[in-house]
């Protein structure tokens, strides 16, 4: 396959892969070409970013421990064993999964671990930090996905959980429920 700017990619849907050190500037990274335009670069995740990914992790766990009478220390205690906890089991469970570390003008902002499964492409994850929340930049990523899912042939899933305020996005987005499955929903979009 070729990429936008006609490049071989060598992958069956499209997606080019960026090794650590391609020249991001050529091409958006991954085709991807409204989140480039929104400023966002990807790289793969290294042993070096595991505290940031946990501070992106706890980010978007903190509030719900504001119900438990526990000192900051120990919720952050708490979170770092609940992310160490995540982080092996996703890695152990979710070969061939893209490990992204989220980057917006050169900085770190969040998360993407996307999985490209013979009927499907699955978001594992996709989390920004809360400055970075709210500005369009997930949803310019999240339209992205969908274009490369619908030029795969693919769906595109995720599970989110039923609070989660990014649940209103997924469904103008043309994501729908498909299951119910604890705290989450499997939401779904297929193209049209």
């Amino acid at each position: 396959m070729e990429d936008v700017d006609g490049r071989d990619t060598g992958h069956e849907d499209g997606a080019s892969r960026l090794s650590p050190g391609h020249d991001e500037g050529k091409i958006a990274p991954f085709g991807w070409s409204r989140a480039a335009a929104a400023g966002l670069t990807f790289r793969p995740i290294t042993d070096a970013d595991l505290p940031f990914l946990a501070r992106v992790y706890a980010s978007t766990r903190w509030e719900e421990l504001s119900v438990v009478a526990w000192s900051d220390d120990q919720k952050r205690t708490f979170l770092q064993q609940q992310f160490d906890a995540q982080h092996a089991h996703w890695q152990k469970h979710y070969h061939d999964t893209d490990w992204l570390l989220v980057l917006h003008s050169g900085a770190p902002v969040g998360r993407l671990y996307l999985s490209r499964w013979a009927r499907e492409h699955r978001i594992v994850d996709i989390a920004l930090l809360p400055e970075h929340r709210g500005q369009g930049l997930g949803a310019a990523l999240l339209q992205d996905l969908l274009d490369e899912a619908g030029r795969a042939g693919k769906s595109l899933s995720i599970h989110v959980e039923k609070m989660n305020p990014a649940m209103s996005l997924y469904r103008r987005l043309g994501f729908v429920k498909e299951a119910e499955e604890g705290v989450y929903d499997l939401m779904r979009w297929r193209q049209d």
